[in-house]
């Protein structure tokens, strides 16, 4: 039936272990996202822990299939890359926006955008 029961005893401990450590670290980020109040607070638990999250489930999905079957593991490497590349990306543009948007809106407690240096004198 499944070809799981043919896994090692030391690469399903592996397995195992980098599963659960990757889902607790995606249900820690989540947690984030719901404890804490503020929008800027808000963009790096979820962003830094579900990233590292989904490496490790990806690394344990690496391990069981090259153990298995020998295979490439190119999709999970194209994951990885993918999802450490663009978090980053994605939390600064939407921080951005943010602190745009809050700006124009001259919102309580959002920093002032910084003069220029030849402004700075001209007071």
């Amino acid at each position: 039936m499944s070809h799981l029961t043919d896994l090692p005893t030391w690469a399903a401990v592996g397995v195992c272990g980098l599963l659960l450590f990757g889902a607790a670290m995606t249900l820690i980020g989540s947690l984030g996202l719901l404890r804490l109040s503020d929008f800027y607070e808000r963009l790096h638990a979820p962003t830094i822990a579900t990233s590292g999250g989904t490496i490790l489930i990806c690394l344990a999905s690496m391990l069981c299939f090259a153990v298995l079957q020998s295979r490439w593991i190119f999709h999970e490497l194209l994951i990885i890359f993918f999802v450490t590349v663009t978090t980053p990306v994605t939390l600064a543009l939407l921080g951005q926006a943010a602190l745009y948007r809050d700006r124009f809106e001259e919102q309580d407690g959002v920093p002032r955008k910084p003069r220029p240096e030849s402004e700075k004198g001209t007071d």
